[in-house]
């Protein structure tokens, strides 16, 4: 039996998760505000566009399957990190094209963002299972925090290192600067996951898999899987339903320039880094407690995000007045806070069960985010769309849809207590408590 990944290969699968990142965080904050703000398109526009890029996830349990059946995590993460980047890359000529040519702008902005979804999915999948499966499961939510955080590190640089050199803006400038940074995540990803399989040596099981729809009804049939696939849905729903407005709102009611809105979503994301760490360390710190403590941050950080997002429908209405920055900042630790708790429980589960299972496990979870983002960040920019039209004014078109996201969080926290016992969670590192019961625990405590 080889030896469990040491910190130096986590280390470099987080340099993965970090390039994978900074190509992302472009494609769904910058493009986005350059097509709502200085193309004047509609917000359902890109909304359609992040919306595709989520939708080809749907296939991310058949992408996950295929890496159980070849046996082999890299040549995935390697295959979806070069079709992410070229659709990077893609994605901003697009956008620039479309200032010249609109219809022929859109059509290739629709294939580069599937090429970005293809891409996603297909790395981001294998990355998961490679680390669920060669981490060993004392270190698992350390290493899940840990890669996590190196994600976000790769959002918040990428959007305030853009955000510095995009202004003045030019859509020359814009293709220049994406292409550039398209090319340098392929290489860092691409260095540093390359010999990790290898150099652990594990022998490969050669029982034949069997067949895509078999291994799928399989995994669907663990009540632990499903269960928590439904909440991550509801939940995720939630934490992306912003994603797509909250830069064209900062532009439009604040009067931020595009620099200025990108810098904001580093904000955002710095303030996730900071709700990660928070987490990762009191998890840490607390050894063995750290189920229930676990289930606590979950619960407590969707209902603070709730709360931080109301505070952006009473900035709507007082713009001159309201610390935008500050608001979007408390957000960003919320998000972090909840998000990693429900990952580190996410690892855990994708690891038990029947082994060359742990991608089909972790595929479905991946399916279930995915379809919940394009949803959310669709919903999101039809919903202020229609609310301008039908409202005649800006402000309250973003407050209305930023009262109901904060909705939304709310019930995704109260969802959480509502998570009852789960079968054969102590099998890999999760022990036999309800995450209901883990909540009380952690607040008691």
């Amino acid at each position: 039996m080889a030896p469990a990944l040491g910190w130096m290969g986590i280390l470099r699968l987080g340099l993965v998760q970090t390039a994978l990142g900074a190509v992302v965080v472009i494609s769904t904050s910058t493009l986005n505000r350059v097509m709502v703000v200085e193309l004047a398109l509609p917000a359902m526009v890109p909304g359609l566009l992040v919306a595709a890029h989520y939708a080809v996830q749907i296939l991310r349990p058949r992408w996950g399957y295929g890496s159980d059946a070849g046996g082999r995590r890299t040549p995935w993460i390697i295959g979806g990190m070069a079709i992410l980047s070229i659709g990077g890359a893609g994605a901003a000529l697009a956008t620039a094209w479309m200032s010249v040519d609109p219809v022929f702008g859109l059509v290739g902005a629709a294939l580069a963002f599937l090429m970005i979804g293809a891409g996603v999915g297909a790395a981001g999948t294998s990355l998961l299972v490679l680390l669920a499966t060669e981490v060993a499961p004392e270190r698992r939510p350390a290493a899940a925090t840990l890669v996590w955080l190196m994600m976000i590190a790769g959002f918040a640089v990428t959007a305030g290192t853009l955000g510095a050199l995009l202004d003045p803006y030019s859509p020359q400038r814009l293709v220049g600067l994406v292409a550039a940074a398209s090319v340098l995540a392929f290489a860092v990803a691409t260095l540093a996951v390359w010999g990790v399989e290898r150099a652990r040596r594990v022998p490969v099981d050669a029982t034949p898999a069997p067949p895509f729809r078999a291994a799928l009804a399989e995994a669907w049939r663990d009540a632990t899987v499903r269960r928590f696939s439904v909440f991550v849905f509801l939940s995720m729903l939630a934490y992306s339903a912003q994603d797509l407005i909250l830069e064209p709102y900062a532009g439009l009611v604040f009067g931020f320039t595009p620099g200025q809105s990108t810098a904001l979503s580093g904000v955002h994301h710095g303030g996730v880094l900071l709700g990660m760490i928070a987490v990762g360390a009191v998890c840490t710190l607390l050894g063995r407690r750290r189920i229930g403590t676990l289930g606590a941050w979950v619960v407590g950080g969707c209902l603070c995000s709730g709360v931080a997002m109301f505070g952006l429908v009473l900035a709507a209405s007082a713009p001159e007045l309201w610390p935008l920055r500050l608001n979007v900042f408390v957000l960003g630790v919320s998000n972090g806070a909840f998000a990693v708790a429900a990952i580190a429980m996410m690892m855990s589960i994708a690891a038990g069960g029947q082994a060359r299972r742990e991608g089909t496990r972790m595929g479905v979870f991946g399916a279930a985010q995915a379809i919940a983002f394009g949803l959310g960040g669709f919903l999101g920019a039809v919903s202020v769309d229609v609310a301008r039209l039908a409202l005649d004014s800006i402000p309250v078109a973003y407050g209305i849809v930023f009262a109901v996201e904060a909705g939304l969080f709310m019930v995704s926290g109260l969802l959480a207590l509502r998570l009852g016992r789960t079968d054969g969670e102590s099998a890999q590192g999760i022990d036999r408590l309800t995450l209901g019961r883990g909540v009380i625990a952690g607040v008691v405590r």
